[in-house]
């Protein structure tokens, strides 16, 4: 079996964190209602402390709304937040909705985007239109033509990760491809 490339590149489109300049690329495609991707919440969070600088940090949306009626919501109120807050605002929200997935209605929402620093009225204005429903949906495709088929997936250097999801596992494997980075 040969392994399953991300298909499109890493974009100004996307969610960020750290330098293009890192040894090491780690993307999720994840779901905002997913416990599996709760749970790996903390786990990333760790790694991503552990190996600072070292690491880039990619986050896409792949909601799987047949399963999880808030996840596309989330995903969209996600995007407003960073549309209105820029980069720290939606890691804030991306933050506080891994934190609260028992509450993901669009009050909460709203009181998340408060907490992230921008308008809670003008995200609700902005899922009340779909605003951002076409990225969300863009992010989902690109999983699916990455062959994303659950969450979270986790792709490194653009090679699709199925390995075990431990943070001695996880860190083990990007301090490994980081060593062979040119």
């Amino acid at each position: 079996m040969t392994a399953q490339h991300l298909a499109p590149p890493i974009t100004e489109q996307d969610h960020v964190q750290g330098s293009d300049a890192a040894a090491v690329t780690l993307i999720e495609y994840g779901d905002f209602e997913c416990p599996v991707c709760g749970r790996a919440y903390p786990v990333l969070k760790r790694v991503k402390q552990r190996l600072g600088k070292r690491l880039r940090f990619v986050f896409r949306h792949f909601p799987i709304a047949d399963i999880h009626p808030h996840a596309e919501p989330a995903a969209e109120a996600a995007e407003s937040v960073a549309e209105h807050g820029g980069p720290r605002a939606f890691w804030a929200m991306h933050d506080l909705m891994f934190e609260h997935q028992s509450a993901l209605d669009d009050p909460s929402l709203a009181r998340y985007a408060v907490e992230a620093g921008v308008d809670g009225t003008a995200v609700l204005d902005d899922l009340e239109t779909s605003r951002y429903r076409e990225r969300v949906r863009d992010n989902f495709m690109s999983g699916v033509r990455s062959g994303v088929n659950g969450t979270p997936t986790l792709f490194i250097d653009g090679i699709r990760y199925d390995g075990p999801r431990d943070e001695e596992t996880l860190v083990a494997a990007l301090d490994l491809v980081a060593s062979h980075s040119p």
